[in-house]
C-alpha cells in the first residue's frame, strides 16, 4: 500500500473534521445522487457520512492504490487470499447459480457444491414430509442445532429473520457451554421427535462436543440404541470424526469455507429443514446478485466499496474507534451480533499480511441493538457523548409484508437526521423560553438540551425482509469486510486470536482435574481457580 495514499487521506480528513455534513448538500449539489445507490434489492444512502467531496475522492484513490479490484479478482479466482493458512476463500461459490465454475487453488469445486446442495434439499424435504423419521418411526417435529461462533450466529440470524410465526418444525439453537443453554433448548421437546444437528468444521470444538454429548445422553435415555444415529446429523469438514461420534449422516463443507462465511453451506441445514429449500435458494440468490454487483460496479458506485471507505475514513481519518448498527426490524435483531464476529474476527488484526505492525487502527468496535430498543439504551451516548460514534440504520419498509411500518422506520429517519442536524445551545434556549420557562431556568437547562450534531450515519433500506434481501444484506457486509482488509493490508480470513484462550482453557481444566493450580500459573489466575474449586 503506497504510504502517500494514506498520507493524503489523513490530511484531507483533518480538513474535513470541522466541516458540517449538513452544509455539504449545498456545497455539493449532486451529493445525494452521488452517494446513494441501489444494489440487489437494497438502497444505500451514504450522503450523511462525514466526508466532503474531496474526502470521498481521496478515499477512492486509497482503494485504487490498495488494488481492491485486483484483490477482488484473486478472491473470486480462488487464489490463496488466506495466506497464513494457504487457503482460498470461496464463500461466493456456495451461492453461485447452477453452472458456475469456481476453482479453489486450481481445483474445480462447483460440482461438489451442487452435490451438497442437492443432498441438503433432498434431506430437508424428507424430514419436512415425514419420509425421514426417528428411531421409533415418528416424524421429526424439532431440530436442536448445536454449534458456536460461525456455526451458530449465521444460521441463528437466518432463522430469526425468516421463520414463520408458527413453524411446522421448531428450530432451537445451543451454543453456550453453560448447561442452562442446553436445558432451555430441550425443555418441552420429545426425544422421539427431535433431530440434533451438530455443526463443527473440525469436529473438535470443545464447547460444541460437550453440548453434543449432553444431547446424546438425553436421547439415549429415551430411545432404543438401534436407530438412534438417525437423530444425529453432522455438518463438518471432518466426516470421519462425525461418524465416530455417532452421526448417522454427515453433510460436508471444505476448508476454503471460513466459519463466519459458512452460513451459505450445509452449516445452515437446520434452516433449510425449518424454512424449506425454496426460501434457502432465495437467500442464495440474493447473495449471488450482490456478488455480481460487487464484481461489476465501478468503485465509485460499488456498495461494499463505499461502505468500507466510509468506515476507513471514520476510523483512520477521523479517529473514531467504534460503530453502531441499528436494525429497525425485529427479524434482524441478531444482525449486530453476527457483524461483531464477521468484522471483528476478520479484521481485528495488528499485523499486515507480511507480518509487520499495521501502524494504524483497523477494525472498530461494532455493537448494536434493534433500533427502537437502542434508542432507549445507548443512543444517549451517540447523540450527546463527547466521542463520535458513526451509526448504520438498516430499515425495512414493511416488516410483515402487508403494511408499511411507518412508526418504526420514521424513528430511524429521525435518528439519522438528529445525529447530523443536532441542536445548538441558542436553539435549546429559545425553545425553553417559548415553552414558558423563566430565563434563568432556560439558561441553566439549555446546555443539557444541546446536541452537537454533525455525527455521521449510513442508511440501508429494503422494501421487505425476504430471503433475497437478507442474502444480499449479508453478502454486502461480507464484501465490505473484505475491502477493508485489503486497504488495511491484513488477512481477513484467519483468526489466530481465538486460539490462545482455547489452549489455555485446556491447561486450566487439567488443573481443575488435579484439584489445584499448577505451579507455573500466574498468581491472579491461580487465586481465582482456587476460589472456584472451593
Amino acid at each position: 500500500m503506497p504510504h502517500a495514499a494514506w498520507t493524503e487521506l489523513e490530511a484531507v480528513a483533518r480538513r474535513d473534521a470541522d466541516a458540517r455534513i449538513l452544509d455539504q448538500f449545498a456545497a455539493d449539489p449532486d451529493r445525494l445522487t452521488r452517494l446513494s445507490l441501489d444494489a440487489a434489492g437494497l438502497h444505500l444512502d451514504l450522503s450523511k457520512q462525514s466526508w466532503t467531496r474531496s474526502g470521498f475522492e481521496t478515499a477512492l484513490e486509497l482503494a485504487r492504490a490498495a488494488d481492491v479490484e485486483g484483490r477482488r479478482a484473486a478472491l473470486f479466482d480462488g487464489e490463496a487470499v488466506n495466506a497464513t493458512e494457504g487457503r482460498a476463500v470461496l464463500h461466493p461459490a456456495l451461492r453461485a447459480p447452477e453452472g458456475a465454475d469456481f476453482h479453489a487453488l486450481g481445483e474445480a469445486v462447483s460440482a461438489e457444491v451442487a452435490t451438497v446442495r442437492s443432498q441438503m434439499r433432498d434431506y430437508a424435504h424428507a424430514v419436512r414430509s415425514s419420509i425421514e423419521t426417528g428411531a421409533t418411526g415418528r416424524p421429526f417435529k424439532a431440530v436442536v442445532h448445536i454449534g458456536i461462533g460461525g456455526s451458530d450466529l449465521g444460521p441463528r440470524l437466518i432463522w430469526d429473520a425468516l421463520r414463520p410465526l408458527e413453524p411446522a418444525i421448531d428450530i432451537r439453537f445451543v451454543a453456550n457451554i453453560d448447561p442452562r443453554d442446553m436445558a432451555e433448548a430441550l425443555t418441552g421437546l420429545d426425544p422421539e421427535t427431535t433431530l440434533v444437528v451438530v455443526v463443527s468444521k473440525t469436529f473438535t470444538t470443545q464447547e460444541t462436543l460437550a453440548n453434543a454429548e449432553a444431547a446424546k445422553a438425553w436421547l439415549a435415555a429415551a430411545l432404543p440404541a438401534e436407530g438412534m444415529e438417525r437423530h444425529f446429523i453432522g455438518v463438518t469438514a471432518a466426516p470421519e470424526r462425525a461418524a465416530a461420534f455417532g452421526c448417522g449422516r454427515t453433510f460436508a463443507f471444505r476448508d476454503w469455507v471460513g466459519g463466519r462465511y459458512s452460513l451459505w453451506s450445509a452449516v445452515s441445514l437446520s434452516c433449510v429443514i425449518g424454512l424449506g429449500w425454496e426460501a434457502f435458494q432465495g437467500f442464495l440468490d440474493g447473495a449471488a446478485a450482490l456478488d455480481r454487483h460487487f464484481l461489476e460496479a465501478p468503485l465509485a458506485r460499488n456498495a461494499p466499496v463505499l461502505m468500507a471507505l466510509a468506515q476507513i475514513y471514520n476510523v483512520d481519518g477521523l479517529h473514531r474507534p467504534a460503530r453502531t448498527v441499528a436494525p429497525y426490524a425485529h427479524g434482524l435483531r441478531r444482525l449486530p451480533a453476527f457483524l461483531q464476529q464477521l468484522e471483528m474476527e476478520s479484521n481485528g488484526k495488528r499485523v499486515r499480511r507480511d507480518g509487520s505492525p499495521v501502524g494504524r487502527q483497523t477494525c472498530p468496535v461494532v455493537f448494536g441493538e434493534p433500533g427502537t430498543n437502542g434508542q432507549h439504551a445507548f443512543f444517549q451516548q451517540i447523540h450527546q457523548g463527547p466521542q463520535v460514534v458513526p451509526a448504520e440504520f438498516v430499515i425495512v419498509a414493511s416488516t410483515d409484508g402487508t403494511t408499511s411500518e411507518s412508526p418504526l422506520w420514521a424513528n430511524a429517519l429521525a435518528q439519522g437526521q438528529a445525529l447530523m442536524q443536532g441542536k445548538t445551545e441558542a436553539q435549546a434556549h429559545a425553545e425553553l423560553i417559548a415553552s414558558g420557562a423563566p430565563d434563568a431556568e432556560a439558561e441553566a437547562l439549555a446546555p443539557h438540551k444541546t446536541f452537537p450534531g454533525n455525527r455521521p450515519s449510513t442508511a440501508i433500506l429494503m422494501e421487505r425482509l425476504t430471503p433475497q434481501t437478507l442474502g444480499a444484506l449479508i453478502a454486502l457486509y461480507e464484501h465490505k469486510t473484505f475491502v477493508e482488509g485489503v486497504i488495511w493490508d491484513i488477512n481477513s480470513f484467519d483468526q489466530w486470536g481465538v486460539e490462545l484462550g482455547k489452549v489455555l482453557a485446556r491447561a486450566v481444566l487439567t488443573d481443575v482435574a488435579a484439584g489445584a493450580p499448577s505451579p507455573d500459573l500466574d498468581p491472579s489466575t491461580a487465586a481465582l481457580l482456587t476460589r472456584l474449586l472451593k
